[in-house]
């Protein structure tokens, strides 16, 4: 098997990524035929399944917009993925080509791909850092100098938390994420959900753990919205990820009352 150029040495490609499977249901080119496989099967299981990644990521678009208007200038994006077309340095630099911002995922393809890419961009980096150890990843963060835990941050956990399991204590966490940032940050996270449809939910869990030996844990809205306890949540609340302040009819990949996500956006007072 043919290693890609902007394959790092020493990835498994016999082994799916989340990162790299996300990537092939947007229509991306940086995955493995391993990864393109799992994305088939996930979407013979449920053939809407892109459309949940491309709803997902116009949320976060909708979600960086938002937090800008909001005030923030820096960005901590954890769980990023590969940061392809319409990601949150995109999107912000847009506005202003000053502001900063950081990927942060487990997947070392994921940020060898990210560093490739944003070689030119001296305003973003991205650092390999595992969210179950917070502290490590906080302080990498901190190393970097793109992040000034002394003013606010946006920081951004799109469908990351799905992927940990009870055991991997999700809610700790992110409640140390929480802390170590300061009043006037804004937390924006999507995640999976078998609220609104539990029979797809459940072939895509079994499959995803005995197919492709990834674990996703679907949660309710109710756990969901546990991981910004404490915060200011903003309006609408944590709600299906097509009705998350939808800009235009472009927004809507899903059919409101059948999205597989659920997404929310809270503020530390």
């Amino acid at each position: 098997m043919d290693r890609p150029a902007w394959a790092p040495e020493g990835v498994d490609m016999t082994q799916a990524s989340p990162a790299r499977m996300y990537d092939a249901l947007l229509g991306g080119s940086h995955n493995f035929e391993i990864d393109r496989k799992a994305a088939e099967m996930g979407k013979m299981l449920v053939p809407d399944l892109p459309r949940v990644a491309l709803s997902n990521r116009a949320f976060l678009r909708r979600a960086v917009r938002y937090l800008v208007d909001s005030g923030v200038r820096k960005f901590l994006d954890i769980g990023s993925g590969i940061p392809t077309a319409g990601n949150v340095h995109e999107v912000a630099q847009e506005i202003d080509p000053g502001f900063r911002v950081l990927y942060a995922d487990i997947d070392p393809v994921a940020i060898a791909h990210a560093r490739a890419i944003l070689v030119d961009n001296e305003q973003a980096g991205a650092i390999e850092a595992d969210l179950r150890k917070p502290a490590d990843l906080l302080d990498q963060a901190q190393a970097t100098g793109m992040i000034d835990f002394s003013q606010p941050v946006g920081v951004l956990m799109i469908a990351v938390l799905h992927l940990l399991g009870d055991n991997d204590l999700p809610g700790d966490q992110v409640a140390a994420v929480r802390a170590a940032v300061p009043a006037g940050s804004f937390l924006a996270l999507s995640h999976l959900t078998s609220a609104t449809r539990p029979e797809d939910a459940a072939k895509l869990g079994a499959n995803a753990a005995n197919e492709n030996k990834v674990g996703i844990h679907f949660r309710s809205c109710e756990a969901i919205t546990g991981f910004f306890d404490g915060w200011d949540l903003i309006e609408p609340g944590v709600v299906e990820l097509p009705l998350w302040r939808p800009e235009s009819d472009r927004d809507q990949h899903e059919t409101p009352g059948r999205s597989l996500g659920l997404a929310g956006v809270g503020r530390k007072a």
